[in-house]
């Protein structure tokens, strides 16, 4: 029996739970697996999905692969409603940590983590992640710099994690080049700027109209009946075509 995929730890919410809902068997079924699927309004409306090969490693032609197959899905599903940019990405090197094997991976490495529920009445952490115990239930995150009389380490319950991602440094990128997790950069061992990482990461984008329905006539109120005219008018009226007959005859109607 084939073992089950990894469940996640963070859940998405409106459209973007809809995506999921409709793109993620797909995205199994190729061999690949979500990271996360974020809706935005960049660019009018973006929908955003990463995902990665089980090794952590995501190239542009997968990227176009998983674009290619998912187009017709959710053309046909509709789960966004409107016009949309599909984006399909790798995650990146600042990557989120969405499963205890996220975790279990990037052991040793900074982190920043959010609670939905509060720990000891915190809900942010900042520090080196630690490998999740062997349940998967929580992982340690060692604390730089507390104040003195506070704990320097805390255990995580993952079933309360609301967002979690890895912190941008040297060491990072370092690491995740020689993973393969990150594109190459010539200058690997320099610091880089965000946006040039941003810019480097494997993505694939398309512009996903919406779909064609048919319009609806308008509706318009019957006419009302006219009024019948009345003996008057009528003669009114004969007498008045009656006299511009007679003008035109006379060579006065221009």
């Amino acid at each position: 029996m084939a073992e089950s995929p990894e469940k996640r730890l963070v859940s998405e919410s409106g459209i973007a739970a809809r995506v999921v809902q409709v793109v993620e068997g797909p995205v199994e079924g190729l061999g690949f697996r979500i990271v996360r699927v974020k809706v935005s309004s960049a660019n009018g409306c973006t929908v955003q999905i990463m995902a990665e090969r089980p090794d952590g490693t995501m190239s542009v032609e997968d990227c176009e692969a998983v674009s290619r197959a998912l187009s017709p899905i959710l053309d046909l599903d509709d789960p966004v409603g409107r016009p949309y940019h599909l984006e399909i990405s790798s995650p990146g090197i600042d990557r989120p940590l969405v499963r205890a094997s996220d975790f279990a991976r990037w052991a040793g490495y900074e982190a920043k983590l959010e609670l939905a529920v509060p720990l000891d009445g915190r809900k942010r952490f900042r520090g080196i992640i630690g490998a999740p115990s062997p349940d998967g239930a929580t992982v340690p995150v060692d604390l730089p710099d507390v104040k003195e009389g506070l704990p320097s380490r805390y255990e995580i319950p993952l079933r309360n994690l609301a967002e979690a991602h890895l912190v941008l440094t040297d060491e990072l990128i370092r690491e995740s080049l020689r993973r393969g997790s990150a594109p190459p950069q010539e200058d690997s061992d320099e610091d880089l700027e965000d946006d040039q990482i941003e810019a480097d990461a494997p993505h694939a984008v398309r512009l996903v109209p919406a779909p064609q329905r048919p319009k609806l006539k308008e509706s318009r109120p019957p006419k009302a009946p006219k009024a019948p005219k009345s003996p008057e008018q009528k003669r009114k009226a004969k007498e008045a075509v009656t006299k511009a007959v007679r003008l035109k005859d006379s060579g006065k109607l221009h």
